[in-house]
């Protein structure tokens, strides 16, 4: 069934910003592959700490040879709930030399994504594979792989890259490209002391600088200063003036993703990243962090997995400008809703690709889901939890089915704008 496979959509071959159309590709079967990863860690020491590297020597296997690796680097914690309340562990990974791993574009840098919280193991997939889809600039990939640890087999793994600047990252000039992660839990309410976060000028949320490193305080006034052009520009609502500074069909489709899978994280902001080259405008993405979507029970949050419970709650709102049944997200999401252009644009872009959504990027997450259903099945018997991942796939695939139906409902009757 997996050599079969044809699915109409896949990333963009280039990483330069897509205005409107979405890629449609063939998905790579390869990227179906469950690969075995190896880490020993020197001394056998243990990972405890999100802010030390321990060495390590690193070991690849996949029925693709050509994924095969050994090398050496460091390993660390990542994460914040997920790392602090949560058995198993996420990590991040630095080589000691840049690399392909399992088929994805040579770097350093790299991410090993829990998914406890999750019981599909599907959430990110399902996002990174729409953002792929609809032609989002530098959304991550997905590879699957099993990962043992000191001899300790420690379950299945999202491995996918780190969000950072770089060629074959988020490819902005290193000196002159800006990468902001908006972020309660980066910024300066809990790290006043950094020197790479600030509060914005305009909407007052935490800022972290992600690129380039922050060497004066000049330097961070620049770039505060050219974030609050953008807050300012979006108050504004004038959408002219806000088409100069900002790429307006990224944020269409950033907002339309973060909607369709009501993620209420934009309401602190987590998670939320956006970026500008040198003498470009800002683009949002890239897609991040997605286990507290879905209508995901926060009242078990330390304790339980438990999502989907209605498909009818809402982050925007009915009435994005005024937050109508809606989070009180941050205007800097909602305040160009009062542009009838961009109300109009919004509706449009929904219209076009909301068929694509369980037909396309639904059934290629669904592939995914079919390949590691083995490995999903040890992982569960290493991390027992109190859901079975076959029966909540299948509520997933519900819930999201209902939730296209009922957004295309909620959108047509947006308001139509005053400016």
């Amino acid at each position: 069934m997996i050599l079969g496979l044809a699915i109409l959509f896949s990333c963009s071959k280039s990483n330069e910003p897509v205005e409107t159309n979405e890629q449609t590709t063939s998905l790579q079967t390869d990227s179906l592959l469950v690969a075995q990863i190896n880490i020993t860690t020197e001394n056998a020491a243990p990972v405890n700490s999100k802010e030390t590297y321990v060495n390590c020597s690193i070991t690849v296997k996949s029925d693709n040879k050509s994924w095969n690796y050994s090398g050496n680097g460091k390993i660390r914690g990542r994460g914040n709930s997920s790392w602090l309340w949560y058995p198993k562990k996420p990590y991040r990974i630095k080589l000691n030399d840049k690399a392909e791993m399992l088929g994805l574009k040579s770097e350093k840098d790299w991410v090993l994504l829990a998914n406890y919280r999750d019981p599909t193991h599907l959430m990110n997939t399902f996002v990174f594979t729409t953002g792929q889809g609809l032609g989002m600039s530098f959304t991550n990939h997905v590879r699957y792989a099993e990962v043992t640890l000191n001899g300790d087999y420690i379950g299945l793994y999202m491995f996918t890259e780190q969000v950072e600047q770089g060629s074959n990252r988020v490819a902005i000039d290193s000196n002159n490209g800006v990468l902001l992660s908006l972020d309660a839990d980066d910024g300066p309410d809990l790290s006043p002391d950094a020197g790479d976060n600030f509060w914005s000028s305009v909407y007052q949320m935490p800022v972290c600088v992600k690129s380039p490193d922050i060497t004066s305080a000049t330097q961070l006034t620049t770039i505060r200063t050219e974030f609050a052009q953008l807050e300012t520009s979006i108050k504004s609502a004038d959408y002219n003036s806000v088409e100069k500074v900002l790429n307006i069909p990224s944020f269409i489709d950033y907002m339309l993703i973060q909607e369709l899978v009501y993620n209420v994280e934009v309401d602190a902001p987590r998670s939320i990243y956006l970026y500008k080259d040198k003498d470009g405008r800002w683009t949002m993405g890239p897609l991040w962090d997605f286990d507290a979507g879905f209508d995901f029970d926060w009242s078990t949050m330390y304790t339980g997995h438990n999502y989907f419970s209605s498909y009818t709650e809402l982050v925007l709102g009915t009435d994005p400008v005024n937050h109508t049944k809606g989070y009180a997200v941050p205007s800097f999401f909602t305040d160009l809703f009062k542009s009838k252009r961009f109300v109009s644009e919004y509706k449009t872009r929904w219209l076009a690709i909301k068929d694509k959504i369980m037909t396309g990027y639904w059934k290629t997450t669904q592939s995914y889901g079919d390949a590691i259903a083995g490995a999903l099945a040890r992982n569960a018997s290493r991390w027992p939890i109190d859901k079975n991942f076959q029966t909540e796939t299948l509520h997933l695939h519900q819930w999201l089915s209902n939730r296209v139906s009922y957004m295309t409902t909620v959108i047509a009757n947006y308001p139509v704008g005053t400016k």
